[in-house]
């Protein structure tokens, strides 16, 4: 499973600003996951089957390819769907539900669904959202997770983890990042 998933993601290694803020030396080009939807909605009926005994009302997911899995893993589940989005101009982005949907999520049983966790700001975003909307979040899943970050996060926060697969992955707050000392021009890569 773990190599179909890698394999629909294109990456790129160099030097990157990160959504969190973080530098990493690893950018996945995740606009490309879904020029494909079908092997992506297979890929999320795994994750959905792995969710399932977790009694999942609510599928959130943070926008914009977290939601497209999101919206598959929800389908399967039979549960609602909901997403959130990034909010503010500067890192690290809150993410929120929009108003509409925040009666909905009030007392249900939540699972977050990504596309890809790194250092977790999407994430980690919408849990903090969705705890302030009444919601009770068990879950966090992920078609694939990066570096160790979520599951320090899902110990933290009494969460269950499901991921399809996990990679290793180096990321540095930026006053420590190596690749800045050594003079690696920085690429802001998401928008």
């Amino acid at each position: 499973m773990g190599s179909e998933v890698v394999d629909l993601i294109p990456f790129r290694q160099g030097h990157f600003l990160l959504e969190s803020g973080h530098h990493g030396e690893r950018w996945l080009d995740l606009e490309l996951l879904f020029l494909r939807p079908e092997p992506v909605s297979l890929l999320a009926g795994s994750l959905a089957s792995r969710l399932a005994a977790l009694e999942v009302e609510v599928v959130c997911g943070p926008l914009i390819e977290g939601a497209f899995v999101g919206l598959f893993v929800a389908s399967s589940l039979g549960a609602l769907f909901t997403y959130s989005e990034r909010a503010g101009t500067s890192s690290p982005y809150r993410y929120v539900v929009p108003q509409a949907l925040r009666p909905v999520v009030r007392g249900k049983r939540v699972a977050i669904v990504n596309d890809v966790i790194n250092a977790g700001s999407a994430v980690g975003g919408t849990f903090a959202d969705l705890v302030s909307c009444g919601a009770d979040v068990v879950a966090v899943g992920a078609l694939l997770v990066l570096g160790g970050w979520s599951e320090r996060f899902a110990a933290e926060n009494g969460l269950a983890l499901e991921a399809l697969t996990t990679e290793p992955n180096r990321y540095w707050a930026a006053e420590e990042c190596p690749l800045c000392a050594e003079g690696v021009p920085l690429v802001k890569a998401f928008a």
